[in-house]
Protein backbone atom coordinates (compact mmCIF):
# COMPACT_ATOMS: atom_id res chain seq x y z
CA UNK A 1 0.00 0.00 0.00
CA UNK A 2 3.07 2.35 0.58
CA UNK A 3 4.44 1.87 -2.35
CA UNK A 4 1.16 2.81 -4.54
CA UNK A 5 0.97 5.67 -2.40
CA UNK A 6 4.65 7.17 -3.22
CA UNK A 7 4.07 6.07 -6.61
CA UNK A 8 0.92 7.99 -6.65
CA UNK A 9 2.37 11.03 -5.13
CA UNK A 10 5.26 10.93 -7.74
CA UNK A 11 3.28 10.60 -10.64
CA UNK A 12 1.26 13.45 -8.83
CA UNK A 13 3.82 15.55 -8.61
CA UNK A 14 5.59 15.35 -12.05
CA UNK A 15 1.88 16.08 -12.93
CA UNK A 16 1.84 19.48 -10.88
CA UNK A 17 5.89 19.63 -12.71
CA UNK A 18 4.29 19.48 -15.93
CA UNK A 19 1.52 22.06 -15.30
CA UNK A 20 4.09 24.63 -14.50
CA UNK A 21 3.79 27.18 -16.85
CA UNK A 22 7.35 29.11 -17.80
CA UNK A 23 7.11 32.74 -15.81
CA UNK A 24 9.38 34.00 -18.48
CA UNK A 25 7.03 33.22 -21.46
CA UNK A 26 4.36 33.81 -19.26
CA UNK A 27 5.97 37.48 -18.00
CA UNK A 28 6.92 38.36 -21.46
CA UNK A 29 3.33 37.77 -22.85
CA UNK A 30 1.82 39.73 -20.26
CA UNK A 31 3.95 42.48 -21.02
CA UNK A 32 3.33 42.54 -24.45
CA UNK A 33 -0.27 42.22 -24.02
CA UNK A 34 0.00 45.74 -21.67
CA UNK A 35 2.11 47.39 -24.12
CA UNK A 36 -0.54 46.38 -27.39
CA UNK A 37 -3.31 47.63 -24.95
CA UNK A 38 -1.26 50.94 -23.59
CA UNK A 39 -0.33 51.75 -27.77
CA UNK A 40 -3.84 51.50 -28.68
CA UNK A 41 -5.17 53.86 -25.97
CA UNK A 42 -3.18 56.15 -26.70
CA UNK A 43 -4.07 56.17 -30.44
CA UNK A 44 -7.55 56.12 -29.12
CA UNK A 45 -6.52 59.44 -27.16
CA UNK A 46 -4.33 60.81 -29.97
CA UNK A 47 -7.87 60.41 -32.29
CA UNK A 48 -9.89 62.03 -29.94
CA UNK A 49 -7.49 64.96 -29.47
CA UNK A 50 -7.04 65.36 -33.03
CA UNK A 51 -10.94 64.79 -33.22
CA UNK A 52 -11.55 67.98 -30.62
CA UNK A 53 -9.25 70.53 -32.52
CA UNK A 54 -10.84 69.77 -35.76
CA UNK A 55 -13.83 70.61 -34.25
CA UNK A 56 -12.48 73.74 -32.43
CA UNK A 57 -10.33 74.97 -35.78
CA UNK A 58 -14.04 73.91 -38.14
CA UNK A 59 -15.61 76.54 -35.07
CA UNK A 60 -13.18 79.03 -34.79
CA UNK A 61 -13.20 79.60 -38.94
CA UNK A 62 -16.94 79.44 -38.64
CA UNK A 63 -17.11 82.55 -36.00
CA UNK A 64 -14.49 84.15 -38.42
CA UNK A 65 -17.12 83.85 -41.59
CA UNK A 66 -19.58 84.85 -39.48
CA UNK A 67 -17.62 88.13 -37.88
CA UNK A 68 -17.18 88.74 -41.92
CA UNK A 69 -20.45 88.39 -43.05
CA UNK A 70 -21.59 90.64 -40.37
CA UNK A 71 -18.74 93.31 -41.68
CA UNK A 72 -20.38 93.06 -45.14
CA UNK A 73 -23.63 93.85 -44.45
CA UNK A 74 -22.69 96.67 -41.97
CA UNK A 75 -20.49 97.88 -44.91
CA UNK A 76 -23.66 96.93 -47.29
CA UNK A 77 -26.22 99.00 -44.90
CA UNK A 78 -23.00 102.08 -44.64
CA UNK A 79 -23.46 102.26 -48.31
CA UNK A 80 -27.34 102.08 -48.27
CA UNK A 81 -27.68 104.60 -45.82
CA UNK A 82 -25.55 107.49 -47.38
Amino acid sequence: MKKVAIVTAAVLALGLAACNKNNAENNAANETAVENTASTDVNAAENAGAEANAEAALNAAGAETNAAGNAVANASNAVENK
